[in-house]
C-alpha cells in the first residue's frame, strides 16, 4: 500500500506499509529504510495503565521478566501479610527475590521452583531477624514438598552468599506448638485433651532440654524430638486421662503431621526416664515401666541434674565398675553349685544392670547399626596368602622410573 511522502535516506518515494510480526511499519521499498513503526503494548505495567510501547523499546524477554517479576514480589508480599510480618521483613524479602530473579542461576529454573524462590526469601529474612519460622510452615502455606523447598534454600544462600543462622530449639519448640489444636475447647478435641498453652510449652522446653543433654538431639532432625516431648508433657500434665492415648491419636488430635522418626525419639526418651527413675527412692518399690514413668516426669524433671549425674557416669568410671566384677570373677573357683543360682535369678542380675550407672553416649555409639556382611571369599581368593614368590619380570611392571630402578638396584644387587 503506497503511502504520500519521500524517503529521507534515498529521496524515494516508493513508501510501503509492511505488517512486520503483526504490526504496521513504514518502509522505504528502494532502500529498506523504516520510516515509522506502529504501536503495541507489550509490558505487564504500561497494560495496567493502558499505554502504548514501541516494539523497539520492549521485547518478549523483557516482557516475560517483567511479569515474573511482578507475580513473584506480589506473592511475597502476600506471604508476609499472612504470615503477619513486619513491613521492614517485607521490604528485605522482596529485595532478595529481586536479587534472586536476577541471577543467571536462576534463569533457567523451573517454575516451580521459581514459586518456591519467594518462600526462601521469606524464610530466609524470618531467620536473620530471630523470628521463629519453620521450614515446615512454609511448605504448608506454599503445597511444597521440603526437600524441593530445601534445595531451592540451599541454591540461594548459595549463590547470593547470605548468613541464615539457625533457630534455637526455645524458639522451634514455641513455634511448633503453636500450630498444635490443643490449647482451646472445639468439636474435634475432647475436653479432656484441651491443655494450657503455658504450661504445655513450658513442660516441652524441660524435655527437650533433657534430650539436648543426653545427645538425643545431636545430629538430629528437631521436628520428631520436639513432637515427643510435646506428647509425654502433654501426658504427664494429666496422666489419668491421657496415658491410653497413643502418639498417632495425639498428633491428629492435635492436628499436625506424625514424623516417622518420632517413635524412636519416643522410645529413647522413655530410656532416659526410666534410667532416672531407677536412682530416686521412693519409685524403686514401685516398679515403674515405660507406660507409669510418665505419671513422674515432674519429679524427674525437678532433680534432673542430680538423676543424671547418678544414672549416668563417665567412659573412665564405666571402664573401672567393668573391670571390678571381672577380677573377682576371676580370683574366685568355679563352683557348678553358683552357677545355678545365677541361672535360678535372671530378673535380679537384669535390674542390677540396669540400676547400675553406665557411660552418656550418643545412641549412635551405644546401638551402632549393623555392619553388612561381606561375600565369601572363593577358593582361589583364600589360596592367596601374599607370600608367593614374584618373578623379575613382574617387578619391572611397577616400576616407573630411572630413580626407583637405581634404588631397587641399591637394594638388591642384580647381576
Amino acid at each position: 500500500m503506497a503511502a504520500g511522502g519521500r524517503c529521507p535516506e534515498c529521496g524515494s518515494a516508493a513508501l510501503v506499509e509492511d505488517a512486520h510480526y503483526a504490526q504496521q511499519q513504514l518502509v522505504c521499498a528502494a532502500c529498506g529504510c523504516v520510516l515509522a513503526e506502529g504501536l503495541l503494548t507489550t509490558t505487564y505495567t504500561d497494560e495496567e495503565h493502558l499505554r502504548e510501547v514501541s516494539y523497539s523499546q520492549s521485547t518478549g524477554q523483557k516482557e516475560q521478566l517483567s511479569r515474573s517479576l511482578q507475580r513473584g514480589i506480589r506473592r511475597v508480599q502476600d506471604l508476609c501479610k499472612v504470615l503477619q510480618l513486619p513491613a521492614v521483613f517485607e521490604e528485605t524479602a522482596v529485595s532478595y527475590f529481586q536479587r534472586a530473579l536476577q541471577h543467571p542461576s536462576f534463569h533457567l529454573v523451573s517454575l516451580e521452583k521459581k514459586e518456591l524462590l519467594g518462600g526462601c526469601c521469606v524464610f530466609v529474612t524470618c531467620r536473620q531477624h530471630n523470628w521463629p519460622l519453620t521450614m515446615g510452615t512454609i511448605c504448608s502455606l506454599l503445597y511444597a514438598k521440603q526437600e524441593l523447598f530445601a534445595s531451592v534454600f540451599l541454591s540461594l544462600q548459595k549463590e547470593l552468599e547470605l548468613c541464615v543462622p539457625a533457630l534455637s530449639l526455645a524458639d522451634l519448640v514455641k513455634t511448633h506448638l503453636n500450630s498444635f489444636q490443643l490449647f482451646q475447647h472445639s468439636a474435634d478435641v475432647p475436653a479432656r485433651f484441651v491443655e494450657d498453652k503455658e504450661k504445655m510449652v513450658a513442660r516441652t522446653m524441660q524435655m527437650v532440654e533433657l534430650a539436648s543433654e543426653t545427645w538425643l538431639v545431636t545430629g538430629r532432625h528437631p521436628i520428631p524430638i520436639v513432637t515427643a516431648a510435646a506428647y509425654l508433657s502433654w501426658q504427664s500434665l494429666q496422666p489419668a486421662a491421657r496415658l491410653t492415648c497413643t502418639l498417632a491419636q495425639f498428633c491428629k488430635v492435635a492436628g499436625v503431621d506424625l514424623p516417622p522418626p518420632a517413635r524412636l525419639r519416643l522410645k529413647e526418651l522413655l530410656e532416659i526416664l526410666l534410667r532416672m527413675a531407677s536412682q530416686l527412692a521412693w519409685l524403686r518399690v514401685l516398679h515403674v515401666d515405660k507406660k507409669t514413668v510418665v505419671k513422674h516426669i515432674g519429679d524427674l524433671l525437678q532433680h534432673r541434674i542430680f538423676l543424671l549425674k547418678n544414672a549416668f557416669c563417665l567412659e573412665e568410671e564405666a571402664q573401672q565398675c567393668a573391670t571390678v566384677p571381672g577380677e573377682r570373677s576371676r580370683g574366685s573357683s568355679p563352683v557348678a553349685g553358683g552357677a545355678a543360682q545365677e541361672e535360678s535369678r535372671p530378673s535380679e542380675e537384669k535390674r542390677r544392670r540396669e540400676g547400675s550407672p553406665r557411660p552418656l553416649l550418643p545412641p549412635c555409639l551405644i546401638n551402632p547399626r549393623k555392619r553388612l556382611r561381606t561375600a565369601a571369599l572363593s577358593a582361589s581368593d583364600c589360596a592367596i596368602t601374599g607370600d608367593e614368590p614374584i618373578s623379575d619380570s613382574e617387578i619391572e611392571q611397577y616400576l616407573r622410573g630411572p630413580e626407583e630402578i637405581r634404588a631397587f638396584r641399591k637394594a638388591k644387587v642384580w647381576p
